[in-house]
């Protein structure tokens, strides 16, 4: 196998130099084995709490969480937790009315969050979905709602109404990023570790795609890209989502279709960007071949997602079909990151 790192000079990769701060809440109506209202809160796309309605508690989900922040805290965020869970059991059941939904399983979920750039620039968004799909989002630089749908067009007048907007902009642009720093200098060691990727190329059988696994990485801003014969090459490929591993490293695939016969033909790579060092691979690992079986990678990918769905099953649900768009980004929030949303 053979694989080249180059250092290339003034690569300034997506991602690179940011830090956020996001956080998911989701309410689930109808027969299903999971959790009626969760809260994930994620700085730099890894978890560090979570709260659910079986448990009724906000629990850390770092170490660096956990030393610098005591009960107290867990307390008055869980206190707060509650009284969200119970606003999200109305917004639900008020949009499956509008939707006249009266069975089945639906979601309701909140999606908001800032990021910092180390040249001090700031990003926020602000949006709201139902069943997988946009139900109104903030435009904090109008200071205007889209209803995406509708049944969102009167939450759009009443929120218009409350001035929703004037507070949620105070809180992405200030309280947001004022604690993102917090978080920041919290888990400095941890959040500010770089770790390059391992790279390889993996196919179940010789008629299979080619799928480009880079894991074991970290910050998560990472760019996988494929070059045919030296140049550039973005037909049949599919670019998989941002994963995280147990280890707190992050992993992400992309996925080549091409035909043996073209594969043997022409000279394919797949080139994987980190933090300003680039790895190339064209090698192949088959479950024929001595190295890592395919089959265990891809169980594994298949737990990692398991995992996800069942610490941070709104954001997956979501992101799935319309993902976290940044908006051009409320509450005062003197005592918590988070943020509590408004009736619907």
């Amino acid at each position: 196998m053979r694989t080249v790192i180059l250092l290339l000079l003034g690569v300034h990769l997506a991602y690179a130099g940011t830090h956020s701060l996001k956080y998911f809440y989701t309410a689930v109506s109808g027969d299903i084995d999971f959790p009626e209202f969760t809260i994930v809160g994620l700085v730099d796309e890894g978890q560090f709490m979570y709260f659910d309605s079986n448990t009724m508690k906000v629990v850390p989900k770092t170490e660096w969480m956990r030393q610098k922040e005591g009960a107290d805290c867990w307390d008055s965020q869980t206190q707060t937790a509650t009284g969200t869970h119970q606003a999200f059991r109305n917004n639900i059941q008020v949009a499956k009315e509008r939707f006249n939904h009266s069975t089945g399983v639906h979601t309701f979920q909140f999606m908001y969050g800032c990021e910092l750039d180390d040249d001090g620039s700031t990003r926020g968004s602000w949006q709201i979905g139902y069943d997988g799909e946009d139900f109104i989002t903030l435009d904090k630089r109008t200071l205007t709602w889209t209803a995406a749908n509708p049944q969102a067009v009167i939450t759009k007048h009443k929120w218009e109404a409350l001035a929703v907007a004037e507070q949620n902009k105070g809180y992405l642009e200030n309280t947001c990023i004022e604690w993102l720093k917090k978080y920041v200098a919290y888990g400095k060691d941890t959040l500010e570790r770089k770790v390059s990727p391992q790279v390889s190329l993996l196919q179940k059988d010789p008629s299979s795609p080619v799928t480009c696994h880079a894991t074991g990485f970290y910050p998560s801003g990472v760019k996988i890209s494929w070059q045919k014969n030296g140049q550039d090459h973005h037909e049949d490929v599919d670019l998989g989502e941002l994963l995280p591993n147990a280890d707190g490293t992050f992993q992400k695939t992309s996925t080549l279709r091409v035909t043996p016969d073209e594969w043997k033909k022409n000279e394919f790579k797949c080139v994987v960007e980190h933090q300003g060092k680039t790895k190339i691979e064209d090698e192949i690992r088959t479950n024929g071949g001595d190295s890592v079986s395919i089959g265990i990678i891809i169980g594994a990918l298949a737990a990692v997602v398991l995992l996800i769905v069942i610490g941070a099953a709104g954001y997956v649900v979501y992101k799935k079909k319309q993902g976290f768009k940044p908006v051009s980004g409320s509450d005062d929030g003197s005592n918590s990151s988070a943020q509590a949303v408004p009736r619907a």
